[in-house]
């Protein structure tokens, strides 16, 4: 078993590019979209993209549990370990919750509304949903710091 841990560090690291590297970029891409025509890109592109995050984030944390649970488990005994799955968990479950709700208005509007002219209601929705982004990015950030740092 021991012999796998190297792998899967490496399938852990690759994981952590591929589906996190991306959710900070999208909340730039969303942002700088101005006009309707650019807004529909830009959340067909996040949508394309999104895939890559999951994918990723799915293989982090299998590879986060093989590596604590089956190979090390005195890692569940270490506050960094407890602590970046927890954040995880919440940090995954804010796509499926806050995520998920503050982005159907804009799903919605992006169907039905015709013309490129941007409805006022669209910033409301939008902050909203970048404000949930942000937290989650930062989330992220401080697991990545302390999966490097293991400060305690």
């Amino acid at each position: 078993m021991e012999s796998i841990y190297p792998i899967l560090v490496l399938i852990h690291i690759i994981s952590a590019i591929v589906g996190i590297g991306p959710g900070f970029v999208l909340t730039k891409i969303i942002k700088s979209a101005k006009t309707m025509d650019e807004i529909r890109y830009a959340f067909r592109l996040k949508k394309r993209i999104h895939v890559f995050v999951m994918t990723g984030g799915i293989l982090l944390l299998v590879t986060g549990l093989l590596m604590g649970g089956f190979i090390h488990p005195i890692l569940f005994k270490q506050g960094w370990y407890l602590t970046s799955l927890t954040l995880y968990f919440i940090a995954i479950g804010l796509g499926p919750t806050l995520l998920k709700k503050y982005a159907a208005p804009i799903n919605e509007m992006l169907k039905t509304h015709k013309g490129d002219d941007v409805p006022e209601s669209y910033a409301d929705h939008v902050q909203k949903l970048l404000r949930t982004e942000y937290v989650e990015n930062t989330l992220l950030l401080f697991i990545i710091i302390m999966m490097i740092l293991k400060p305690f």
